[in-house]
């Protein structure tokens, strides 16, 4: 075991400074901070693992692959039937790739004419060999390829950049690490889209929900065993939310789904999803504006998922489309209403409400969902956020909330909550206040709260036993919510504890007699300022 651990370690370190490596060609030739840094970066790092996942496919199906020295001399001898069959019996979750599209191709080639052109045209042909499994599609039915002509983002030296970046590639194999799991990948996945976890103006976008509340999630969503389950995320980003729903099912017992406005998000989770081993998702990954057009349907209606998590973004200019969204068709999957248009600040519309009430429309009957939120919302007393939490409470659809510590994101100093839905919830509501919970950790110029793994186990044992603990967690009925305006803050529910101490009569006298005197100095000291301050106001004059 301890072996294994420090194989692990080792891969995983080999794989960072393969990471390292390749930002440090692209700050060579002058794209260092660029923002197509990040599509040079995550593309390349796609090919080279597909690369080596098809020669370790391969060698498991080919015993004269496996034991040759020359593995590449042994494929180019196959016939193209040969070829076609081997490629037949490899798992879907496998790109095709052929000979002299092989990394090790590539570097042999390195030093003909217009190697950049070779380069390019070696990613596109798998792009085009694999569109079918591999390709994101937006809402109009484009397909976005796995790869596109990456050397047009370099000005000068084409050839020279192409060169370097296969160069790194050849050195390290990730054969290693193919029977790792979702930990694993989750940490370097994080760490390859650190530096790119930005949107276009600069500002930190939080393409990946942090793990502890990622985690949470799913081990509260799922606490049996499931199969062929749908999950689905509105507002998906790179996909962690939808990654820990997976590991914790299965990866080969769900199907995910999900649409998000941004490519560059889309990207990223198709990166996230062939790394898990859930390319049979990927036709499933759609680029759009869920909320205006939803792109998954059934029979013309929206389809229900078994499973939904959502992070979504909390406030949004939506006011383009706002009134496109409060009509006549959208009024049952809108039913709380839509925001107004704020007179002056239109980037502080509560879009989050919205993904909100798409996701209560978009749970079957037997569906589950866990929504990141602003702490305010659950306490809200009128709007649109009561009438939602009202409806959760009249359907008996809510299991629960967990009000996070305040900076759990590193970006925000927006306190978050976590809500749980279920549809066929039959007991009573447990509410968890683990706002005091975490340590605080300095992150780049953020300072970020980080649940510990104890912290994090104590939340979700608490909540799937639905334990109620002094000052923690609250177990409550639909009545008691009603009773409290449909407020879902665990401290509302808390007794307030008094503590008796017997003591002798002359202790309450004596004790009634110290209150009596520390309220006459306290009358005396307000009667001499309410004098000084009527004879300062005499002192006032009109000038």
């Amino acid at each position: 075991m301890k072996r294994k651990m420090t194989a692990t370690v080792e891969f995983e370190k080999q794989t960072k400074t393969l990471i390292d490596d390749l930002k440090s060609v692209c700050a060579n030739y002058g794209l260092g901070n660029d923002g197509n840094e990040f599509k040079i970066i995550t593309q390349v790092f796609l090919y080279k693992f597909l690369n080596d996942k098809f020669v370790h496919e391969v060698k498991k199906i080919d015993p004269k692959v496996a034991k040759a020295d020359d593995w590449e001399e042994v494929l180019k001898e196959y016939s193209d039937d040969d070829y076609e069959m081997l490629m037949l019996q490899m798992s879907e979750s496998t790109a095709k790739i052929r000979p002299d599209h092989f990394i090790s191709s590539l570097f042999e080639r390195q030093n003909e004419p217009k190697f950049a052109e070779i380069f390019d045209n070696t990613l596109l042909d798998i792009a085009k060999e694999n569109s079918d499994i591999f390709s994101v599609i937006t809402e109009g039915g484009e397909k976005i390829t796995l790869f596109e002509n990456i050397s047009k983002y370099v000005t000068d030296k084409r050839d020279e950049f192409c060169k370097a970046i296969v160069n790194k590639l050849v050195g390290f194999s990730f054969e290693g690490i193919f029977h790792e799991k979702f930990d694993f990948y989750a940490t370097i996945f994080e760490y390859l889209i650190k530096d790119y976890n930005t949107n276009s103006g600069g500002k930190y976008a939080e393409y990946f929900t942090p793990h502890a509340v990622a985690k949470i999630m799913a081990r509260c969503l799922v606490q049996e065993d499931v199969s062929n389950v749908t999950c689905y995320d509105p507002s998906a980003g790179s996909g962690t939310l939808l990654m820990n729903l997976a590991h914790q099912i299965g990866e080969d017992k769900c199907s995910i789904y999900s649409q998000d406005i941004s490519q560059k998000s889309s990207n990223l989770l198709r990166l996230n999803l062939i790394l898990n081993d859930l390319v049979h998702s990927i036709p499933n990954i759609v680029k759009g504006n869920t909320i205006l057009d939803p792109y998954h349907k059934e029979n013309g209606d929206l389809q229900k998922f078994d499973y939904i998590v959502s992070n979504p973004p909390f406030k949004l200019d939506f006011s383009d489309f706002r009134d496109e969204l409060d009509s006549k068709e959208n009024h049952d999957r809108f039913f709380a209403g839509v925001p107004n248009v704020p007179a002056k600040k239109k980037e502080s519309m509560a879009i989050y409400l919205m993904f909100l009430q798409h996701i209560m429309y978009s749970l079957k009957d037997t569906g589950k969902a866990a929504i990141v939120v602003p702490t305010g919302f659950i306490t809200a007393q009128s709007g649109i956020d009561k009438k939602i939490r009202q409806k959760m409470v009249e359907n008996k659809m809510l299991a629960g909330v967990v009000s996070m510590p305040s900076n759990i994101f590193a970006t925000t100093g927006t306190n978050v909550s976590v809500l749980f839905l279920d549809k066929v919830n039959e007991g009573d509501v447990v509410l968890i206040d683990a706002s005091n919970l975490g340590e605080t950790i300095k992150e780049g110029k953020n300072q970020k709260t980080v649940l510990t793994f104890n912290e994090e186990e104590k939340i979700i044992e608490t909540f799937n036993s639905k334990e109620a603990i002094d000052d923690f967690s609250v177990v409550v009925s639909y009545e008691d919510i009603k009773a409290k305006n449909y407020s879902l803050s665990a401290g509302q529910y808390f007794e307030v504890k008094i503590e008796y101490v017997d003591i002798t009569r002359e202790e309450f006298e004596n004790k009634l007699k110290g209150f009596e005197d520390k309220l006459k100095n306290l009358f005396a000291e307000s009667k001499e300022l309410e004098k000084e301050i009527n004879e300062n106001l005499k002192t006032l004059n009109y000038e």
